[in-house]
C-alpha cells in the first residue's frame, strides 16, 4: 500500500493523536511524507509521540496543539487558530473518543460520551471546512465503530438523562458519526472534499481503560494492535482510488455497507439537525454548509 502512495507536501490533522490508534495513523502518514499534526489534550504524551513519531520517519514532521474535545469553546478557538495560520488542510482524521460506563457532563454541560464522540469533531470538521476546500481534493475521516450496527438513536433523550446508559451511549455516539459523515459528504457534494467513516477494529487501546479489567482480559486474544486498527484510517485518509469516494463505510480497508438506520437519509438529517440545534444551545452557532 504504501508504494503506491506519497504525501510528502500534505498536512494531515489527526485528533487524538498521543496513544493508540490516533498515533499510528499519524506515524503512517507521516512515513509517507505527511506533515502531521496531532491535536491532543494531554501535551506531555503529545510530546513524547512527536520524539516517537519523528524518529522513525526520520524527519521534522510533526507539530503537536493542544485540543480539549470535552470544551467545545475550546474546540472552536483550536479550529480558528489553526485556520489563521496555515492556507490550506489535506486530511483531518477525527479518531480521539470516549467510553464511559457512568453519565459524565462537559464543562458545556452536555452528556460527555455524546460530546466528545460527536458533536465535538463535527464543530471541528465544520470549523475547518474553509481550509479543506482550500486544500480540495481533501479528505475527512470519521473513526466510528461496527458498534453502530446495533446503536439506536435514543432521539427522544439523546443525551441520556432519563436513564439507560453504558454501552448504548457509545453505540449511538457511533452511530452519530455515520450519520454525520453522510450527511455532511453530501451537502459537500462536488467540492472535492469527500467524508468517510470507518471500523478499526476491536484495538487494543486506552478507550478501554473503564472497562471492567475481566472483561479486557477476556477480549485480550481478540483485539488488534493499534498499528493494525490505524491501517484503515490511513487508507481512508490517502490511498488514491479513494479520490472521489464519499459518504462511505469501511471496514479493514474495503467498502461495506453501514447499518440500515445509518444509510436512512431521513435519520440522517434529523441528526444534523438535533446536533447544530445543541451546539447552538451550547453557546456555539455555526454559518450553513454550502
Amino acid at each position: 500500500m504504501a508504494k503506491t502512495m506519497d504525501m510528502r507536501g500534505r498536512i494531515c490533522l489527526i485528533t487524538g493523536a498521543n496513544t493508540g490508534i490516533g498515533k499510528e495513523t499519524a506515524k503512517g502518514l507521516a512515513l509517507l511524507g505527511a506533515r502531521v499534526v496531532l491535536a491532543c489534550r494531554d501535551m506531555e504524551k503529545a510530546a513524547v509521540a512527536k520524539r516517537e513519531i519523528e524518529a522513525e520517519a526520520r524527519q521534522d514532521a510533526v507539530e503537536t496543539a493542544r485540543l480539549d474535545l470535552a470544551d467545545l469553546r475550546q474546540v472552536r478557538s483550536f479550529a480558528r487558530e489553526f485556520t489563521a495560520g496555515r492556507d490550506r488542510l489535506d486530511v483531518l482524521v477525527n479518531n480521539a473518543g470516549i467510553w464511559k460506563r457512568r453519565r459524565e457532563t462537559t464543562k458545556d454541560g452536555l452528556e460527555a460520551v455524546l460530546a466528545v464522540n460527536h458533536l465535538a469533531p463535527a464543530l471541528l470538521t465544520l470549523e475547518l471546512l474553509p481550509l479543506l476546500k482550500a486544500g480540495a481534493p481533501s479528505r475527512v475521516v470519521f473513526v466510528s465503530s461496527d458498534s453502530h450496527y446495533s446503536g439506536r438513536m435514543n432521539w427522544a433523550d439523546l443525551q441520556f438523562e432519563r436513564g439507560g446508559y453504558g454501552p448504548a451511549a457509545y453505540r449511538q455516539s457511533k452511530l452519530a458519526n455515520v450519520l454525520f459523515a453522510k450527511a455532511l459528504a453530501r451537502r459537500l457534494e462536488g467540492s472535492r472534499v469527500t467524508v468517510n467513516a470507518l471500523h478499526p477494529g476491536v484495538v487494543a487501546t486506552e478507550i478501554g481503560r473503564d472497562y471492567p479489567r475481566w472483561l479486557l482480559a477476556l477480549a485480550k486474544p481478540f483485539r488488534m494492535t493499534p498499528n493494525e486498527g490505524a491501517r484503515c484510517s490511513v487508507y481512508a485518509a490517502c490511498d488514491p482510488s479513494l479520490e472521489k469516494e464519499t459518504g462511505a463505510y469501511f471496514r479493514k480497508s474495503k467498502l461495506v455497507p453501514a447499518s440500515p438506520l445509518a444509510e436512512n437519509r431521513e435519520a440522517q438529517e434529523k441528526l444534523w439537525a438535533m446536533s447544530l440545534d445543541m451546539l447552538r444551545q451550547a453557546g456555539i452557532s455555526l454559518p450553513p454548509v454550502d
